[in-house]
Order: C-alpha cells, then structure tokens, then sequence
C-alpha cells in the first residue's frame, strides 16, 4: 500500500477510486519492472477484495494485470548438440544421458530412475515416470539410432545390474565438459528445452510437443498408452540424430 499511496497520494482506502487505480499503474510502471509491478497488483486486489468485503471500498474496482514478455527459450543449436557430444565422449555414461534428454525430452531425475526392464528394445520405446507429477508413459518412443546406442550400453553392464546407469550424475564431470565446450553456464534443463525447440523447428505440434514433454491438460497426461501414437513416432523421428551418433 506505501506504493499506491505515495504515487497517487490517498491518505486511506476510503479514498481509492477507479481513476486512483489506473494512475498507479501507470506511474508504478515507470519506475518498476513488470514482474514487480504484477507483484504489487496481485497484492493491491488481495487488499481491494478484503476493502470491499467491509465497504471500505466501493465495490466493482478492477486493477489488472500487465503483460510481461516471455523470454525466449534457452536451447542448443543442432551444431551446438553436436559440440556437447563432442565434448562427452569422455564420459559414455553422461554422454548418453545427454543424448536421451535432447531426444525424449526427459528430465534428468527422469533419465536417472529409467531401469533396463524399462526399455523395449523390439518397439523402440522406454517406460518413463515423470517424477514431478507422478505419472508415467509406458511407452515412450525413442529414435532407432538411439536404441542402439542404449543396446551397446547395456551390453556392457555387469550381470545383475538393474538400474540403466550404475553411475550417478557428476555435476565434476558436467563442468569439464562445459568448460571445454566454452559454455559455462550450460544447465541440463537445456537439453529438454532443445529437444522442444528443434521439434518445433521441424513443424511437430505443439499439442504432439506438449504430450512428449507431459506438459498437457491433466485428461490428457492421465491416458495410459498401451501402443506408440504414430504422430509421436513421427515427432521423434525427424530429430537430427543422425548428426550425433
């Protein structure tokens, strides 16, 4: 409230008025940013709607809020992939990791839980657990090349070994490879978000996008998928892995 009162200058919330509203915004605007101004506004409507509750206030006062610019998605260029395998190939296990999260799109503690008897290696597809949100996709389709990649790898695995990585992430390991790929402020967030890029790059849907990345309508996310959705297959698919591997 110090804000509202000292740009527009009421004394009490008895004298908040329509016009008094708009002139905060517009003065607050010239000396905040809009994330803050929208911080302000969200806590003015919380007090409006308690003012006017207790007619402190006139009833019907409206304060909205601002647009603010979503800022653009942070992700690696098909080259830049190909840079950051590059500079992996040292450590197999990471570099595979990378390659999972820029093909399926798939959160890192995701990619850590994956355990061998998740992957079908006759339909190209992995059963996955969105951590986050508690839900799975019993059949999540992966690029050929890049079940042969995951093949290679366990065929290498000691006998008994259930869980795809018998390693944990190194966040050592991560910084020499960002390091030599001169990109120190890399995060493997990235990699989910350029697999949504390059997916968009290459015309896929948003809708097809949205359900590989588990990012839609609850209705939707809660389907269970007894076979692979051919559009999905398509989306993976057109994916540069070629380039890579």
């Amino acid at each position: 409230m110090r804000h509202f009162e000292r740009l527009v200058g009421c004394s009490s919330s008895r004298e908040i008025t329509q016009p008094n509203l708009d002139a905060f915004v517009l003065k607050r605007s010239e000396e905040a940013g809009k994330s803050t101004l929208n911080k302000d506004i969200t806590n003015l409507r919380a007090f409006l709607k308690w003012a006017a509750r207790n007619r402190f206030v006139a009833a019907g006062l409206e304060i909205r809020k601002v647009k603010v610019p979503q800022k653009p998605v942070a992700a690696l260029s098909v080259p830049q992939v190909r840079d950051l395998l590059t500079a992996a190939s040292k450590y197999p296990t990471l570099r595979l990791r990378v390659l999972l999260a820029v093909t399926t799109g798939l959160r890192r503690d995701d990619i850590e839980t994956i355990r061998i008897g998740n992957i079908h290696f006759d339909r190209n597809t992995i059963a996955t657990r969105n951590q986050k949100a508690g839900k799975a996709m019993p059949e999540r389709p992966v690029p050929e090349a890049i079940m042969t990649e995951l093949a290679n790898h366990v065929a290498g695995l000691a006998d008994g070994q259930e869980r795809l990585f018998p390693d944990r992430f190194s966040p050592k390991k991560w910084d020499r490879v960002r390091a030599k790929m001169k990109f120190p402020g890399l995060i493997f967030q990235v990699l989910r978000k350029t697999f949504a890029s390059l997916l968009a790059q290459r015309g896929v849907s948003t809708a097809v996008t949205q359900r590989l990345l588990e990012h839609s309508s609850p209705q939707l996310t809660n389907d269970v998928y007894t076979n692979v959705d051919p559009v999905l297959r398509q989306a993976v698919e057109q994916l540069p892995v070629a380039e890579w591997v």
